[in-house]
């Protein structure tokens, strides 16, 4: 499974649109902060799979702040970041995550790009795909493996 993880868009439709033109993924995840940026997507690909978390700039959005899922047998933590403090320290967000059981945690927020992998946990910040860079990642799980690599366009 090919995951496209964005977030931070803050209106920059047309590069989420071309990072889904590039990668041809199987699932779009995003992180917040312009969320609904992603209903471009269902409406030049309704049958591609989406998923979003409000980030500090969607406080009108109706979605959820955080999201639980498990796909190809690996949890998911999934949130923007702002809740945990990312910006100051992961280790709020480690934390939460290590609790909730997940395999993988993804967040947005702090505009810079993040991928380690601390005793088991995949952690990954795909960056702003608003920053001059347009910055996003790949998330692939083969197998049981995941392997994420971070890009711009």
């Amino acid at each position: 499974m090919k995951i496209l993880v964005l977030s931070d868009s803050h209106k920059a439709k047309d590069n989420i649109l071309t990072a889904v033109e590039l990668e041809s993924p199987d699932m779009v995840l995003h992180m917040g902060d312009h969320e609904k940026d992603c209903l471009i997507i269902e409406q030049n690909y309704p049958y591609l799979p989406v998923r979003t978390v409000r980030g500090n700039c969607d406080s009108w959005a109706l979605g959820l702040d955080n999201d639980e899922f498990e796909l190809e047998g690996k949890r998911f933590f999934m949130t923007h970041g702002h809740l945990f403090n990312v910006k100051t320290s992961k280790d709020s967000l480690i934390a939460s995550a290590k609790n909730r059981d997940a395999d993988v945690v993804l967040y947005g927020h702090t505009h810079i790009p993040h991928y380690e992998v601390i005793d088991g946990l995949t952690i990954i910040n795909p960056g702003s795909v608003n920053n001059p860079l347009k910055y996003y990642a790949i998330l692939e799980i083969k197998n049981g493996v995941t392997k994420c690599d971070l890009k711009s366009l």
